[in-house]
C-alpha cells in the first residue's frame, strides 16, 4: 500500500509538471511570435546591417590585441572573434570562387566598398587569416603569402624590377636565390651584383643609378652571418634603393627587420613558421602601398597556396613562440658542445662568442635558432658522411625548422653538381655539417652527436 501510495503522488507531481511546461511553452511560443512580428522581415537592410555590425572589423582586431605578447598574437592575430557556425579553429574554405548575392553586392566590391574574396587565384579567407597573423608577428602593415619561399622573392623580384635594373647580394645567400638572380633575372635585362657579405664598402661601391635593391639574407645559410641592419638600411636610404632581408634562419621572433626600416621582409614559411616539415609557403612583408604591385603580379602569375596548407600553417603559428624558444635553446647547448669537441675544427652559429659577427647578432636577435654548421677535423668528404650516417635521432635530408632534427652535408645536399673552385668560392667544404635542431630534448641530440663524432 505504501508503495502504490508513493506511484500515484509521483504520478501526480509529473502531471503537474506536464501542465506546467505546457504553460510555459505556450507563453514562449507568444514572446517568440511577438518578437518576430515586431522584428523587420529576414533579409532586410536593417538585419543585414545589424549582422554586420556585430563582425569584428580587421583594424577593430590589430586594436584588440594591439598590446598583446608574442604568443597571444601568434594565437588570436588575423581571426574572426566569432568564426563560422561558432567554431574555434578556422574551417578550411577549399572554394576556387566565391559568390554575389546580387549585382549590387559586387558593386560594392567592385568600387572597393567591401573586403571579400572574388576567386582563389588572387585571396581565399585561409590565406587571409594568416597574412594577417604574419603581419602583426613581422610588425609590418602587410603580408603576402606564396606558395614557397622562392616564389616569394621571384614574384617580389619581378614585380620591382625591369630591363636595365640592377640588384646587389651579398654572396653568402641561398643557392638558389642566386641561381633565379644570375641565370634567369639576367635573360629579362636585370643585372644582379656580387659582393662579400658585410662588406658596405663593396657594396656601396657596386651601386649606381641603375640600382633598384639591395639583397641579404640575416643570418645567412650555411655560416649563420649576422648582417648590421643599421647599415645595410642607411645604406639603402642615403642611396634610395629598396632594401631586402631574408630573415628565414631568424624568424620574426628573434629578429624583426621592419623595425630597422628594412623595406621587404621574406620567409620561407616553410621552415620554423610552419614548423612541422609538412608545408610549403612563403611570405613578404612590408609597407601596404609597396605591396600592392607585387600583390597584382601573384594575381596574375598564380604562385598562390592551397586552403589546406593555409590551414597547417595557421595552426603551425599557434605555437610559434614555444617552438622558438626551445629551437634556440637547443641550438645554444648544441652549439656550445660541438665548439669543446675535440673532432670539431669550428663552429658557425650566431649564439657562440666564437663567431665572426656574433657582437651584431647578439645586438639585434633575442635568440639564435636551432641551425648550426661545423666543420670536422681532419677530415675528408666521406669520413664525414660517415659521422652524418652514424647519427640516429636526427634524419639526412634538406631544410630546416621543423620540430624533428634533420642533419646533411652540403657538399652533397646542395652544391654536388658544383665544381671545387664554386664550391671554394661559395664557403662549402668537404668536411661541412649542416644540422637543424628540432624540439628533443637536447641531453638526447648531444648524447647522439657525441657517439656519431665518436665513431671511427
Amino acid at each position: 500500500m505504501p508503495t502504490n501510495m508513493s506511484i500515484d503522488s509521483d504520478a501526480n507531481d509529473l502531471s503537474r509538471d506536464a501542465t506546467n511546461e505546457a504553460d510555459t511553452t505556450s507563453q514562449l511560443d507568444d514572446a517568440v511570435q511577438t518578437s518576430r512580428l515586431a522584428e523587420p522581415a529576414s533579409g532586410s537592410s536593417r538585419d543585414r546591417e545589424s549582422r554586420v555590425s556585430q563582425v569584428e572589423s580587421p583594424a577593430q582586431a590589430r586594436e584588440r590585441l594591439q598590446d598583446t605578447g608574442f604568443s597571444t598574437q601568434s594565437v588570436h592575430a588575423g581571426e574572426k572573434r566569432q568564426k563560422a557556425e561558432g567554431s574555434i579553429s578556422a574551417p578550411i574554405f577549399t572554394a576556387s570562387t566565391f559568390t554575389f548575392e546580387s549585382t549590387d553586392s559586387l558593386m560594392r566590391f567592385v568600387d572597393g566598398k567591401e573586403e571579400r574574396d572574388e576567386y582563389g587565384r588572387y585571396g581565399t579567407p585561409n590565406e587571409r587569416t594568416c597574412e594577417a597573423k604574419l603581419a602583426a608577428l613581422e610588425g609590418a602593415e602587410e603580408a603576402i603569402i606564396y606558395s614557397s619561399g622562392m616564389a616569394a622573392i621571384v614574384g617580389l623580384l619581378m614585380s620591382r624590377l625591369s630591363a636595365g635594373d640592377e640588384i646587389v647580394f651579398f654572396d653568402q645567400c641561398y643557392h638558389r636565390s642566386r641561381e633565379f638572380c644570375s641565370k634567369h633575372l639576367s635573360r629579362f635585362g636585370v643585372v644582379t651584383r656580387q659582393v662579400p657579405t658585410g662588406d658596405f664598402d663593396a657594396m656601396e661601391a657596386a651601386i649606381n643609378s641603375n640600382t633598384k635593391m639591395l639583397v641579404s639574407e640575416s643570418p645567412t645559410n650555411p655560416h649563420l652571418t649576422a648582417v648590421d641592419l643599421e647599415k645595410f638600411v642607411a645604406l639603402g636610404k642615403s642611396t634610395e634603393v629598396e632594401t631586402l632581408i631574408d630573415a628565414t634562419l631568424a624568424t620574426p621572433f628573434n629578429l624583426r627587420p621592419i623595425e630597422y626600416g628594412v623595406d621587404f621582409v621574406l620567409h620561407s614559411a616553410t621552415k620554423y613558421l610552419g614548423g612541422h616539415n609538412d608545408l610549403l609557403a612563403g611570405v613578404l612583408c612590408g609597407r601596404k602601398e609597396a605591396l600592392e604591385p607585387v600583390r597584382s603580379l601573384r594575381g596574375i602569375l598564380g604562385s598562390v597556396n592551397s586552403a589546406h596548407n593555409m590551414y597547417l600553417l595557421e595552426r603551425g603559428l599557434k605555437t610559434f613562440e614555444l617552438r622558438m624558444q626551445r629551437h634556440n635553446e637547443n641550438g645554444q647547448r648544441i652549439a656550445e658542445f660541438l665548439d669543446q669537441h675535440p673532432r670539431v675544427e669550428r663552429v658557425y652559429y650566431p649564439g657562440l662568442a666564437s663567431h665572426p659577427t656574433h657582437e651584431i647578432a647578439d645586438s639585434q636577435m633575442a635568440g639564435f635558432g636551432g641551425l648550426i654548421t661545423f666543420l670536422v677535423k681532419d677530415a675528408d668528404w666521406k669520413e664525414t658522411s660517415r659521422i652524418v650516417d652514424a647519427a640516429k635521432i636526427p634524419r639526412i635530408a634538406p631544410s630546416l625548422g621543423g620540430v624533428e632534427s634533420l642533419i646533411e652535408q652540403p657538399l652533397v645536399m646542395s652544391y654536388y653538381h658544383c665544381s671545387p673552385q664554386e664550391r671554394e668560392q661559395f664557403g662549402i667544404y668537404d668536411n661541412m655539417i649542416r644540422m637543424s635542431c628540432g624540439i628533443e630534448n637536447a641531453d638526447d641530440l648531444i648524447a647522439d652527436l657525441r657517439q656519431a663524432l665518436d665513431a671511427r
